[in-house]
């Protein structure tokens, strides 16, 4: 990648993600999970993880951040609390993660089969570009093949996890949760963002602003941002 493209990626990254850094919210609970299970045992890494949401959530609200990711977060821990009690199982601390797996990848493979391909809408949502651009016939394929891509990793991580959530492998199921997070997640935006600008040149469809315009062929097309 020359250097002109990765200060794209970077500033499409900023433009994105600005004021949403959710990291610590998904991330530090199942590591501080991860660490005092293996110290401490099973109760003492439930209760430490579901304190340390509860402070991440008590930070986010004293400095005045969004709390979308914070109860979100908090949410997740307390309904993993509750499942790895019921269960008795310390891997069902996970049990909800992959239940929420299962539920992204049904909804990307029917929304590439209804032709309104998922990661369609999360641009949308995320730039608020016009949702009728994105079903035009020379645009939407990029987004339906990208979705495709989506569907392959989840499901790919989905089958991955079942197997050690199985096996009851716990640690292994702790570690594989946080790679394929976030450092998975932003690797897999960073190709779909690749592939996905290539792919809309290659169509020769209009851009979001010609879109608007109403401009008529032959079109300049979209150059940058997906």
């Amino acid at each position: 990648m020359n250097t002109s493209k990765f200060r794209e990626l970077s500033e499409e990254f900023r433009t994105v993600f600005t004021g949403r850094s959710n990291l610590a919210d998904s991330i530090l609970p199942p590591l501080v999970f991860l660490i005092i299970h293996r110290l401490l045992g099973f109760e003492v890494a439930l209760w430490s993880s579901l304190a340390l949401a509860l402070i991440i959530t008590a930070v986010r609200l004293r400095r005045r951040q969004p709390l979308t990711y914070a109860l979100g977060g908090l949410g997740g821990v307390v309904a993993a609390l509750l499942i790895a009690r019921w269960l008795g199982r310390a891997e069902g601390y996970f049990l909800p993660g992959l239940a929420t797996g299962v539920l992204t990848t049904v909804i990307a493979v029917a929304s590439v089969i209804a032709g309104r391909p998922l990661v369609a809408w999360t641009s949308h949502i995320a730039r608020r570009w016009p949702l009728d651009w994105y079903w035009h016939p020379k645009v939407r394929p990029a987004y339906s093949e990208v979705t495709v891509a989506w569907v392959i990793f989840f499901a790919l991580r989905l089958v991955f996890q079942f197997s050690l959530f199985q096996n009851r492998a716990t640690e292994l199921l702790a570690v594989s949760n946080i790679i394929t997070g976030w450092p998975a997640t932003i690797a897999l935006l960073a190709i779909s963002y690749l592939y996905g600008t290539w792919r809309l040149q290659h169509l020769k469809g209009p851009s979001v602003e010609e879109f608007r315009e109403g401009a008529q062929p032959p079109w300049m097309g979209q150059r940058r941002g997906f």
